[in-house]
């Protein structure tokens, strides 16, 4: 299956060990795009909240300490005292909220996947948009040489009768008009070179064409379909999003229920009065708290259906991500499908149309045609040359958008070369 071809005719790029490959620009995007890296601290600050959860059910302890004057009975003093507390019953406060903090953070995870995925994707379509660019620019300039050279020959033939000042006139127009679509050309790829750069974080240079698809793209549409409900990751973080919220309904009923918490105290105060020092202890105490909510108006009830609400929010918000997940599997797969297609169709009309100019001329220096067929089968070949780089380029976003919908777009896909 014709798969990677480099564009037939006479288009002439860079070798590809001079040229840029896509796993050098995602590798390259990756470890340094700001956004990226925002998302991955972002997710280091959330990761927190669990130990932040568990921080309710462990020991606490403080000290105060405390010194003051009294004026009217002019003698001065100071205090210390330190507590500790040990929740040892919550009501299942604690083991909820910390249920809850672990899903937003296993929800988290997911998101930073997917924010790789986006970055992945970005720098493909910028990749392959700026690869297209650049075969437009070498399909135009291929061009300008072939009517250059006709130009010439036509010329030639005019000097010896055997061509006509029209013939000359007509390859003079289309040589213009070749020079006018390099100029479009080259005034698209800056516009497309600064996206790049923008997105990969340097300078391109020439790139190369894969010569391979992506790996690990899946076979057929019903292994990407289940691949994408096991493995997509803004499916995965919806889930992980119920399962937080199921939790908080939980921490939310919790609030109602008692809790018990063991105390110590010891403190000790010294005075300054009638010339001499006293110090004495303040406060020596070891407690076992019982706290029973009675009635809190209300409250709690509110808190409970709230929490309940916005739970089965995050259910229908899964069920509907499940629906998009699954539609982008079946638009990207539909995508590669018809590129792979174009592909296939595009190679043999380059290569027909490349054989035909070569006839064309041929045919052309024994008076067989005229300079209008050659006109047309230049056009003809630069057509399809255009049409298979975009091909190429479509194909490869099309791969991209697929490994994302799957959940499969990650750094490692492009360790090795492609």
């Amino acid at each position: 299956m014709i798969r990677r071809a480099l564009l037939l005719g006479t288009i002439l790029v860079a070798s590809h060990a001079a040229a840029e490959t896509l796993r050098e620009a995602v590798l390259a995007a990756r470890s340094t795009n700001p956004t990226f890296a925002a998302a991955q601290a972002r997710q280091q600050a959330l990761g927190e909240t669990v130990e932040q959860a568990r921080a309710g059910g462990r020991l606490t302890a403080a000290a105060d300490v405390s010194a003051g004057y009294d004026r009217l009975g002019y003698s001065s003093g100071a205090s210390s005292t330190v507590a500790a507390a040990l929740p040892i019953w919550t009501g299942n406060r604690v083991p909820s909220a910390i249920r809850a903090a672990k899903a937003d953070v296993a929800a988290g995870d997911q998101n930073v996947r997917d924010s790789e995925a986006v970055l992945l994707t970005a720098v493909v379509a910028a990749y392959a948009e700026l690869l297209y660019d650049q075969q437009a620019v070498a399909i135009a300039e291929a061009d300008i040489a072939l009517l250059q050279q006709q130009v010439a020959e036509a010329q030639a033939r005019f000097r010896l009768g055997t061509s006509t000042r029209t013939d000359v006139a007509q390859l003079d127009a289309q040589h213009a008009s070749a020079v006018a679509s390099l100029a479009d050309a080259d005034a698209t790829l800056i516009t497309t070179a600064a996206r790049y750069r923008a997105t990969v974080g340097h300078d391109p240079g020439q790139l190369a064409l894969p010569e391979r698809a992506l790996p690990a793209l899946p076979g057929t549409l019903d292994q990407a379909r289940s691949r994408a409900v096991a493995d997509n990751p803004l499916l995965q973080a919806s889930l992980r999003s119920a399962d937080a919220s199921a939790a908080r309904v939980d921490v939310a009923r919790a609030n109602r229920a008692p809790s018990v918490a063991l105390g110590a105290q010891y403190g000790y105060a010294g005075s300054f009065a009638d010339g001499g020092a006293h110090s004495y202890p303040l406060a020596t105490a070891v407690t076992i708290g019982l706290h029973v909510p009675l009635l809190t108006g209300g409250l709690v009830a509110s808190q409970v259906r709230q929490a309940s609400a916005a739970h089965r929010a995050d259910l229908f918000d899964t069920d509907a991500q499940q629906r998009e997940t699954l539609r982008g599997v079946d638009a990207a797969w539909a995508a590669l499908a018809g590129a792979r297609a174009r592909i296939r169709a595009d190679a043999g009309r380059v290569e027909a149309a490349d054989l035909a100019l070569k006839g064309v001329r041929a045919e052309y220096a024994f008076g067989l045609r005229t300079t209008l067929d050659i006109l047309v089968a230049d056009e003809s070949l630069r057509a399809a040359q255009l049409a298979l780089a975009g091909d190429h380029s479509r194909a490869l976003e099309a791969e991209a958008a697929l490994l994302r919908a799957t959940g499969r777009l990650d750094v490692s896909l492009f360790l090795a070369p492609i």
